[in-house]
C-alpha cells in the first residue's frame, strides 16, 4: 500500500511506528521463501482449533491470513463452506492445491486481514492459526475479525504466546534485528490480557486454553535449513546480517534449540505453546 510523504512525516513526528512500511516489510518477508513447507507441519493445531469451535456442517467460516490452508481445510473436511483469504497469493496457490488433492470445495481469495472485502456479519466462525497475529495494526486486525463475525458467532484463534518456543525464537530475532519503535509484539495476541483488551467488549465470552505444538524434525540443524530457507522472517533476518551476526544467530537459534528439545536421539521435539482462542461474540 502505498503511504504519502506527508503522512511518513507525520508518522516520524509522533514517534509512532509506520505501520504501512512495517506491512510491506512483513508482505515482502511472508512472500519470500515458502511458508507453505513450515506450514503443511502445522496441520494438527488446524484440526484441534475446529473442534474447540465445535464447528457443524454448513456453516460459513472465513479463515483470515490463511497460509496454505491448515484451517480452511480442516473446516472444509467438516463440511462448512469455508472462504480462505491471504495477502500473499502464492500461499492461495498452495491451498488450492491442497484442496483440489482431496477434492474439497473452497473459496480462495486474496485479501488483507487489516480490510477484509466482506460485509458485516457474513459469517458465523472466523479462524485464524499462527496468522493474523502478526498484523501490524492489531486493533484494526481484531475489529475486522469481529465485524466480519455474525452476533452469536465464533472467532477461534491459535496464537504463539511470547514465553513459548516460537516467542522466543522472535526474540531471539530481535536481539540481531530491532522491531520498529513502538511496534507492538505479535506474540501479545498470545495472551489473556490482550486478547481481552482487543475483544472483550464485544464478547459474550472468551475461553482459553495453553496448547503445546512440537516440531518434530531430523536435527536442529535440519530445522535451522528448512526455515532459513522457507520461513521468512528467519530467512530475510539472515539476509539482512553480515557473515559474523549470521554465525552469532545460528548459534543462538541452536541454544535455543538445544535448551527446549524433550528429544535424545539426534533428532528434535520441540514443544512450542500457544493459546487456543474461543471468542463467542455478542
Amino acid at each position: 500500500m502505498a503511504t504519502s510523504s506527508a503522512a511518513h512525516n507525520q508518522t516520524a513526528q509522533s514517534g509512532q511506528p509506520d505501520l504501512e512500511a512495517l506491512k510491506a516489510r512483513q508482505h515482502g518477508a511472508w512472500s519470500s521463501g515458502d511458508y507453505a513447507v513450515v506450514g503443511t507441519t502445522l496441520q494438527i493445531v488446524g484440526e484441534n482449533l475446529c473442534e474447540a469451535l465445535d464447528l457443524r456442517s454448513g456453516q460459513k467460516v472465513l479463515d483470515v491470513a490463511a497460509g496454505n490452508g491448515n484451517v480452511t481445510l480442516a473446516a472444509a473436511r467438516r463440511w462448512c463452506d469455508v472462504v480462505s483469504t491471504d495477502y500473499v497469493p502464492s500461499l492461495l496457490d498452495r491451498g488450492r492445491l491442497r484442496a483440489a488433492a482431496e477434492g474439497l470445495s473452497i473459496e480462495f481469495k486474496e485479501a488483507d486481514a487489516e480490510a477484509l472485502s466482506f460485509a458485516d456479519a457474513s459469517f458465523d466462525v472466523v479462524v485464524s492459526t499462527f496468522g493474523v497475529m502478526f498484523t501490524p495494526n492489531q486493533d484494526r486486525a481484531a475489529a475486522e475479525l469481529l465485524r466480519v463475525c455474525r452476533s452469536g458467532g465464533k472467532i477461534g484463534l491459535a496464537n504463539w504466546t511470547p514465553d513459548g518456543f516460537i516467542g522466543q525464537v522472535f526474540k531471539t530475532l530481535g536481539k540481531y534485528l530491532p522491531p520498529p519503535a513502538g511496534a507492538k509484539s505479535p506474540a501479545l495476541w498470545g495472551t489473556q490480557a490482550r486478547i481481552a483488551e482487543m475483544f472483550g467488549a464485544a464478547a459474550a465470552s472468551i475461553n482459553t486454553e495453553s496448547r503445546n505444538f512440537s516440531f518434530r524434525y531430523r536435527s536442529p540443524e535440519h530445522f535451522l535449513e528448512i526455515f532459513k530457507s522457507y520461513y521468512g522472517p528467519i530467512l530475510k533476518a539472515f539476509d539482512a546480517l553480515d557473515e559474523v551476526k549470521q554465525q552469532g544467530l545460528r548459534n543462538d537459534l541452536l541454544a535455543l534449540i538445544g535448551r527446549m528439545n524433550r528429544a535424545d536421539d539426534g533428532t528434535i521435539v520441540v514443544p512450542s505453546e500457544y493459546l487456543e482462542i474461543v471468542i463467542i461474540k455478542r
